[in-house]
């Protein structure tokens, strides 16, 4: 699939966004944190990465498309808060209290791990696996492994293992 071009006042508004809580946190944390780049190359279900040694935030152009106003509100606070965690207090667990404090207290958004978005324009194969309680979908890299032994994966809700169906 090939990658959509963004307009222009969406690239825009995500440097706005940007901009904007970078300020704050500054402000807040009496820093002068850099601004980080922003890259519109990441791929697959993942909303956006923060790559903390190339100091880049790596978004889903896909998915931002569908999903304009959460990204500006959640996905690039999420994911500068990241790099902020990391020049802050340097490596510590991904979505810990730090991360948690960094986007509660200095960002004034709300810490979700996980987005919500509607996947079906981004997700490529997958294969059914079920547990107790419900149906998974694995990707092809998470089933493969599976099927070499190199992984189990089991439910977040009822903690049991996903057998393939």
């Amino acid at each position: 699939m090939k990658t959509p071009r963004l307009p222009i006042a969406l690239q825009q508004a995500a440097m706005r966004s940007l901009r904007d809580n970078l300020a704050q946190a500054n402000l807040k944390l009496a820093r002068n944190y850099p601004e980080p780049k922003l890259v519109w190359q990441q791929r697959g279900t993942a909303a956006g990465t923060a790559w903390l040694d190339a100091y880049e935030i790596r978004l889903n152009p896909v998915l931002m498309l569908e999903n304009q106003q959460a990204f500006i509100d959640e996905v690039i606070p999420h994911e500068l808060a990241h790099l902020l965690v990391w020049k802050h207090f340097g490596r510590v667990a991904p979505h810990g209290k730090e991360w948690k404090w960094m986007m509660e207290a200095v960002l004034g958004v709300p810490a979700r791990r996980t987005h919500q978005f509607e996947l079906d324009s981004v997700r490529r194969n997958t294969f059914p696996y079920r547990c107790q309680c419900q149906q998974h979908q694995l990707t092809v890299r998470r089933h493969n492994r599976v099927v070499r032994g190199e992984a189990t994966y089991r439910c977040v809700k009822c903690g049991e293992p996903l057998i393939a169906e």
